[in-house]
């Protein structure tokens, strides 16, 4: 008769390969106290991955619309709010029929969680692209006109280039494809929510490395936002090259930019 431990064991690999029921099946008919509460949290697990696979399919809804189009491209951005770094798009084209649970707008996702997606998404995904613009550019056009150009520069990144765009909210100026903005698209649709998790997860890597290069202001944690300790370190040392000139207007004395 298997131990305790080894069934415990054995829920554990049926939950990495999706099998589930058949360990309930098992499992289910063995009196000891032990296993029971096994088998009761593997029922309470697969409930979970139903719910989860249902909300998946909600969040398949337009992609499901525009069926028609063969490489539809889901777009978000990262970064337009805070008071340093870039603003980055991410454009992602998934297969037809993809399913990757736990996709959402990476605002709703810990870090564990998106970073982990990150992976799965660019290994499943037709093609990914990533655009950046500058602090500088930001300031010199305003952060609205930057994101577009990021958003442009993703779009132009992708091979195959998409058929349809998906935008979070948004329509891009100067592009010649189809495009259908979706107001808090990144939690309504799989391929903007998987756009959204390569924007936020790249420009978060980008600001841990600037926290190396500044680590005075905390870039690590607080990603370029304004938290009170930004802002201390901002008015106590000034700006750094990575600041946008344009959001710190009132913060820090003009010689301190």
């Amino acid at each position: 008769m298997q131990t305790i431990s080894e069934i415990k064991e054995a829920m554990q690999a049926a939950v990495c390969e999706d099998g589930l029921p058949a360990f309930i099946e098992t499992y289910e008919p063995d009196g000891r106290a032990g296993v029971r509460r096994l088998v009761e949290a593997a029922k309470k697990r697969l409930e979970a991955l139903e719910q989860e696979k249902k909300r998946i399919e909600g969040l398949r809804v337009y992609e499901e619309n525009y069926r028609e189009y063969d490489c539809i491209c889901g777009i978000d951005e990262a970064g337009r709010g805070p008071l340093a770094g870039p603003v980055v798009a991410g454009a992602v084209i998934l297969p037809k029929d993809c399913r990757i649970l736990y996709i959402n707008d990476s605002k709703q996702l810990s870090e564990k969680k998106r970073e982990e997606l990150y992976d799965i998404i660019m290994e499943k995904a037709v093609c990914c692209g990533v655009g950046y613009a500058s602090p500088e550019r930001i300031d010199e056009i305003n952060i609205l006109q930057a994101t577009y150009e990021a958003m442009r520069q993703a779009v132009a990144a992708l091979k195959p280039q998409p058929d349809i765009l998906l935008n979070d909210a948004v329509t891009i100026p100067e592009v010649s494809i189809k495009q259908v903005p979706i107001i808090k698209g990144d939690a309504k649709s799989i391929t903007i929510g998987a756009a959204s998790i390569i924007a936020k997860v790249t420009r978060d890597r980008l600001m841990q490395d600037y926290d190396r290069l500044y680590p005075q202001y905390g870039f690590g944690g607080n990603k370029g936002y304004g938290s009170a300790g930004h802002m201390e370190a901002l008015k106590k040392y000034g700006a750094t090259p990575i600041h946008r000139k344009s959001f710190i207007k009132g913060i820090i004395p003009p010689e301190q930019e």
